[in-house]
């Protein structure tokens, strides 16, 4: 990369800003993903939760009652 100059950046960045925009990326990418750290993780240590529907829909029975109360209206 050549020497950055002031005409070189856009008014709107610092020297800063547009070297790391414009840098070559520190991590190579591949095709394939690293699954080292998937294959290290162990469930183990995950605290246990108890999940509790907030929002139910309603029974099907209860539809067919509005469904009902609205017709006769």
């Amino acid at each position: 990369m050549g020497r950055l100059t002031s005409s070189c950046v856009p008014s709107s960045l610092s020297s800063a800003v547009y070297l790391s925009l414009v840098s070559e990326p520190s991590v190579k990418m591949s095709d394939k993903p690293d699954l080292s750290e998937v294959e290290k993780f162990d469930k183990s240590k995950l605290k246990k939760t108890n999940t509790k529907e907030k929002n139910t829909l309603p029974s099907k029975e209860t539809i067919q009652q509005e469904k009902e109360c609205g017709q006769t209206s």
